[in-house]
């Protein structure tokens, strides 16, 4: 009985699943490290990642 019920409106749920759906379309683009597969000390498809050790010049 003691149940809250949150009002949501409609532009916050469309603005939800529009994340959702750019987070997957970003993963699958860029897989991280975990994802790309056996060869986990190459960066994925030939991107350079902050923090992974290489130095500009």
């Amino acid at each position: 009985m003691g149940e809250v019920i949150r009002f949501v409106s409609k532009s916050e749920r469309e603005r939800a699943r529009l994340i959702q759906e750019a987070r997957a379309i970003y993963d699958s683009i860029f897989p991280s490290a975990d994802q790309a597969g056996e060869d986990n000390d190459k960066t994925p498809m030939g991107r350079t990642f902050v923090g992974d050790g290489s130095t500009r010049s």
